[in-house]
């Protein structure tokens, strides 16, 4: 469900997930995240991309029965973004609740994706959710907004990805629960890829077989690993139709490096797990 406000934000979205989005849980994240929850404890997932951060949090979102407002975070996102502004509509000046503000009001889980590439002076605004005060000010309005029992902030990032001058501060990282995230153990990876992309099991398993020795390419200069969702992604063309080599060329080979000598490394990898 779109919000009326959105078509004024820029990278967010707010929606109801009234379907069962399909996760398996690696361990215990689903109990704490709901241990969390129930306490009023702001939440940041950590990991590599592609391993399954959103998605879970579309899952709990669904098991918990609220609303979903994700900030998709970059260098020019402003505290303005977040918290809102003054805008002229209809010749009269209203004020415009930004995702963040919007989500204290209606009690949503307010996702914060890949934080540290917002601006540090835009993080800030953050803070005072994630103590026991709970409250949000908008200089601009004089308004102080005290969030309801059922909303929370998550955020997420890659700690492996970002360089030093794109992490998150302690005095920022310090306020929240951290949930770890990784590739899922082979087996659970298998059941993910073939439900996912719609590929038999066997096709699934050597995708997923791919997937561990690509990752093992990390000392040999490869600095993102081939992600559950660029398997999901080559499973999806083998299932259309497309040779498998040249499925996993596509979806895994090139956008993980332009490296051409780690590019024909992946390649020599596919080629050894894929022989036909």
């Amino acid at each position: 469900m779109e919000s009326p406000v959105n078509a004024r934000w820029t990278d967010a979205q707010v929606a109801e997930v009234s379907e069962e989005p399909f996760y398996l849980p690696v361990r215990d994240e689903v109990t704490v995240f709901e241990a969390a929850y129930a306490r009023r404890l702001p939440v940041m997932l950590k990991g590599p991309t592609g391993a399954g951060k959103t998605r879970f949090l579309r899952y709990m979102a669904w098991r918990l029965g609220r609303p979903l407002v994700t900030v998709a975070c970059h260098d020019d996102l402003t505290a303005s973004d977040l918290l809102g502004r003054y805008l002229i509509t209809g010749g009269e000046t209203v004020w415009i609740d930004g995702p963040l503000t919007h989500a204290v009001r209606i009690g949503a889980i307010c996702y914060l994706d890949e934080i540290v590439e917002a601006r540090k002076d835009t993080t800030v605004v953050i803070h005072p959710l994630t103590d026991d005060r709970r409250r949000l000010r908008l200089e601009k309005t004089g308004e102080l907004l005290v969030a309801p029992p059922e909303f929370m902030l998550v955020i997420s990032y890659n700690p492996g990805y970002q360089s030093l001058t794109k992490n998150l501060k302690p005095s920022t990282r310090q306020r929240f629960v951290a949930i770890d995230f990784d590739f899922p153990p082979p087996d659970l990876e298998v059941e993910i890829v073939a439900h996912e992309s719609g590929v038999d099991r066997e096709t699934a398993r050597r995708l997923v077989q791919l997937g561990g020795l690509i990752r093992n390419l990390r000392d040999a200069g490869l600095d993102e690993p081939a992600s559950t969702r660029l398997l999901v992604y080559a499973g999806l063309l083998i299932h259309s139709g497309i040779a498998p080599r040249r499925a996993c060329e596509l979806a895994i080979a090139a956008p993980i490096s332009d490296d051409p000598a780690v590019r024909e490394a992946v390649l020599d990898l596919v080629a050894t797990v894929f022989p036909e």
